[in-house]
């Protein structure tokens, strides 16, 4: 993303201020949200509900309520098996799932959690929920992920996996959502809650091996025998997440010789170099953040890390440094749907409307459709579970991918499986996953890609999001005439809240931020640098003029 880089940007995280570890946690507990002020509301989005106890935005009272709201759509939908319940590390992680506890064992759910100490990906915990449910149509589980993924240290989060195993839809999320803060603005009233100690001795409280059963199958995923053939030199990086305990794991049961550059768990993070812009955040796909990892680049064929909750992943190429997201996600479809023989014949390729254009001409090559849609990964839930899609991915380096026999493996974003899949393509292709990409532009064309970020008011992000076809009065971009315009993605013909602008060489795509006040341009050129710096100046004064 093309933003102006702080001083500090890629310097070690010791050079900012850290988090008041203390100050966070007591927080949590002692603040109280006032539900007359939007931004301490719960906001459920299907990332789930975000926020920090120091802006009184994620707080004890704020899991409370939505965990009853949880138990109350739950058992409405007719959700009657196993709660899955996990946590990455980030210090309200485990103080917030004491809360969920209190009140799960109060409604009598029955909870399987991992053991005391552990920590679970959001991948092992759809895992869990995909294995569960294979087989039954009755007593069937759900889950809920502890977790802000890749933000900042002070921050929380919490997010709610239906049976599907993936992001809830957004029928479901307004539903929590409403209901909890009216839960908030009653002082709670409504909550069932028991002690926490009553609560951890209560028969439906239940732990389960996530980590075994995640590890012990991840065989009928990755290609482990062509791996340990391949004599590669390999590296993880777990920045401190949830994975922590899983890689260790993984090369001691598959047998693969795989250097892990940490085992370190801070909750102040201060082991990162600081992102682009001077704040902590364990952002795989981001280079600032990835210097760790990045000085260790000539020492492997290919080394990889993942975010806090291990949902999103970045490889290190040896032949061309930290891969961005839409390189990689290119390369992993080229080589998936060559290698995975089992798959469905029409399983499909899922893809955002502001992912790479080079996805399109890569599943052209390979006879395969795309099924584009806006963003979310909760597009792709329903695809990956029946096996209609073979891979589906994000340009915020979120993937996920069927089982080699062409089953289920998670239905929501698994930054585990790509990093593994690179030390796969690397063994069998006998090139990095940067010479595989570099292969596809010499056979296909080459893509500049950028994201760029636009101050706008709520007024104007409401206008942006309104947007439609007929409002669009450019006849050209980037000296070419356009061909398209979208408002809603081709794949489902849902709304994209916002507006995507094609030619021939060139795209642009205009969305508001759902957290701030700004919105966001994305533009692909397949001529050159240049013109992609042209559709970008081109798009940002566009959008400025009918949105002002």
């Amino acid at each position: 993303m093309s933003s102006a880089l702080h001083p500090l940007a890629g310097k070690p995280a010791t050079l900012a201020p850290l988090l008041d570890v203390g100050r966070l946690l007591a927080a949590y507990h002692e603040l109280r949200p006032d539900p007359a002020l939007a931004d301490q509301r719960v906001s459920f989005g299907t990332s789930g509900h975000r926020g920090s106890s120091l802006a009184a935005s994620f707080n004890e009272a704020h899991v409370l309520a939505i965990t009853q709201a949880i138990c109350e759509q739950r058992a409405q939908a007719g959700v009657d098996g196993p709660l899955f319940i996990g946590i990455d590390t980030h210090a309200l992680s485990a103080p917030a799932q004491d809360s969920a506890l209190e009140v799960l064992a109060a409604n009598g759910v029955s909870v399987l959690h991992a053991a005391p100490g552990q920590y679970t990906p959001t991948p092992a915990l759809s895992h869990a929920i995909v294995c569960w449910n294979r087989t039954r149509t009755r007593g069937l589980a759900d889950g809920i992920v502890i977790t802000p993924s890749h933000n900042p240290p002070a921050d929380g989060g919490f997010k709610y996996n239906p049976p599907s195993g993936g992001p809830a839809d957004s029928s479901f999320t307004a539903r929590i959502q409403q209901r909890a803060n009216e839960l908030l603005a009653t002082g709670l009233r409504g909550v069932r809650r028991l002690p926490l100690a009553q609560a951890r001795r209560s028969a439906n409280l239940h732990v389960h091996d996530f980590l075994g059963a995640y590890v012990a199958d991840l065989g009928a995923l990755i290609d482990f025998e062509v791996i340990r053939a391949g004599g590669l030199r390999l590296a993880v990086d777990p920045l401190g997440g949830a994975g922590v305990q899983y890689w260790p794991r993984i090369a001691e049961h598959w047998g693969i010789a795989l250097d892990i550059v940490s085992l370190e768990v801070d909750p102040r993070f201060a082991f990162m170099s600081l992102d682009w812009d001077g704040c902590v955040r364990m952002d795989p796909s981001s280079a600032p953040a990835m210097q760790r990892l990045l000085a260790l680049r000539d020492r492997y064929d290919v080394a990889f890390a993942c975010d806090t909750d291990h949902d999103r992943h970045g490889i290190v190429a040896r032949s061309s440094g930290l891969m961005p997201t839409n390189h990689y996600l290119a390369t992993m479809i080229d080589y998936l749907f060559r290698e995975r023989g089992r798959w469905r014949s029409d399983a499909a390729i899922g893809k955002t409307v502001v992912s790479s254009a080079m996805i399109d001409r890569v599943a052209a090559r390979l006879g395969r459709r795309v099924h584009e849609t806006p963003v979310g990964f909760k597009w792709f839930v329903e695809g990956l579970a029946d096996g209609a899609l073979g891979f589906a991915g994000e340009e915020s380096a979120g993937a996920a991918f069927l089982r080699r026999d062409g089953g289920a493996w998670s239905t929501d974003k698994d930054g585990i499986a790509p990093a593994l899949l690179a030390a796969e393509i690397s063994a069998r292709r006998g090139r990095d996953p940067g010479e595989c990409y570099a292969a596809l532009c010499s056979e296909l064309g080459e893509p500049w890609f950028d994201r760029t970020d636009a101050r706008a008011t709520r007024e104007q992000k409401a206008r942006l999001a309104a947007l439609t076809p007929a409002q669009v009065d450019l006849a050209t971009l980037g000296g070419e005439r356009i061909e398209q315009v979208l408002d809603r993605a081709p794949g489902n013909g849902a709304p994209i809240g916002g507006i995507k602008v094609c030619a021939a060489n060139g795209w642009f795509a205009a969305r508001p931020s759902g957290t701030e006040d700004i919105y966001k341009v994305y533009a692909e050129s397949f001529r050159s640098r240049d013109h992609l710096q042209q559709l970008i100046a081109e798009a940002r004064a566009w959008v400025d003029r009918v949105i002002a």
